[in-house]
């Protein structure tokens, strides 16, 4: 039932159909792309679905995991691949976990130390100096299930460096990537903006890469939370979903852009310089390979397609993360909860593409539709596959 007070007619926000919690606890990491989340609470979109969004910033991804399953969390902003991981018992407590909607698309990258600019300019530049050396260089990413983690392997093995083996990985959170960058303690990282771009504005790194080079129009951060708490709440779920939906397509206008570059630059949210975070974030997507940030591009950025899911597991299979062959399609029919944003997109005009899977190349000229996943896993020349 519709709220005849709602200052717009037909959004779900009471009756039956009203939150069963109307005060949500999100987490969030610092990285631009919370930009959704914090435009929801500046422009009152949540309080327009019944509901008020508390934004709990969290120091790193290990952070918002486990407050997630201890329940301080209600969701949270994370990285694709983070609920895979936790609902696949990947490093840490085993739990079923819900993925809601795709927050955005792309706006990531890599970063390496300016100490390398005068022997390297690109990937195969970088293949020949950690061929050619002794030295074993040391590269960053920001949690091991993650979207980070599984492009950066991707961009180095396309080189024909082996990320477990020809260079050492650590994982650092986000905001601690840049000063372990300029102190010296890694030579390059694979993360979100503003970390880069702060990098490269002080002149200790410099980006090689966009991560959307590697996966043109790639998932990245999505809204996640426990599997009990989607049941438990579907319509403060739904409500949520609608909000951020209403974010996110608030975002694709570049004007509105500028704003939210004002709001991210609070040592509440990211506590970046403002034209930092409006260097990246004002990035225009340019001929199918953008670097920029794509937050709703009419509602293709958010749907939670089950080949985006698929093809992470195919990555935690390549690199031996898995001992044997998950059931793909089943596991993301899972967790990605499909029912959900179809609900909430209908609410808000958002509309819905023909299928749950989608076609992609990427960097290596590979397609990627989710049909044959078994298959695409197993055919890399560089992996590290186990059983």
């Amino acid at each position: 039932m519709a709220n005849p007070s709602s200052p717009h007619p037909g959004h779900v926000v009471a009756g039956s159909d009203a939150p069963e919690k109307r005060r949500l606890r999100i987490g969030f990491v610092a990285l631009t792309d919370c930009a959704p989340l914090v435009a929801a609470v500046a422009q009152g979109f949540d309080r327009r679905h019944g509901i008020e969004l508390e934004l709990c910033r969290q120091p790193s991804w290990a952070a918002v995991r486990d407050r997630l399953l201890n329940g301080e969390l209600d969701a949270a902003h994370a990285l694709y691949g983070l609920g895979y991981g936790i609902q696949l018992g990947l490093g840490g407590p085993q739990r079923d976990m819900a993925m809601l909607m795709s927050l955005n698309q792309g706006g990531q990258a890599i970063t390496l130390s300016q100490a390398l600019a005068p022997r390297v300019s690109n990937g195969a530049s970088l293949a020949r100096l950690v061929r050619g050396e002794s030295q074993r260089y040391t590269f960053a990413q920001t949690f091991p299930t993650g979207s980070h983690a599984m492009l950066l392997y991707y961009w180095l093995a396309a080189y024909g460096i082996h990320p477990l083996r020809d260079v050492r990985v650590v994982v650092i959170p986000p905001p601690q990537m840049a000063d372990n960058l300029r102190r010296g303690e890694v030579d390059g990282y694979c993360v979100g903006e503003p970390w880069n771009a702060l990098a490269q504005s002080e002149g200790k790194g410099f980006t090689i890469a966009h991560t959307s080079e590697v996966w043109p129009h790639h998932p990245e951060k999505v809204i996640a939370c426990t599997r009990d708490f989607a049941d438990a709440h579907p319509n403060a779920a739904r409500a949520l979903v609608m909000a951020m939906l209403e974010a996110c397509r608030w975002l694709d206008v570049p004007v509105h852009r500028e704003r939210a570059a004002d709001w991210l630059a609070s040592p509440d949210y990211v506590g970046a310089p403002r034209d930092v975070i409006a260097s990246r974030l004002l990035m225009p997507p340019q001929d199918g390979k953008a670097p920029g940030i794509r937050f709703y591009a009419d509602g293709e950025a958010n749907f939670p397609y089950l080949s985006d899911g698929m093809w992470m597991m195919t990555q935690y299979r390549r690199w031996g993360m898995l001992a044997a062959e998950p059931d793909y399609r089943e596991v993301a029919g899972r967790i990605n909860r499909v029912d959900l944003f179809r609900a909430a997109a209908s609410q808000v005009g958002v509309p819905l593409p023909p299928d749950v899977m989608r076609r992609s190349i990427l960097m290596d000229g590979r397609a990627w539709d989710g049909s044959n996943p078994h298959a695409y896993a197993h055919s890399f020349a560089i992996h590290r596959l186990a059983g």
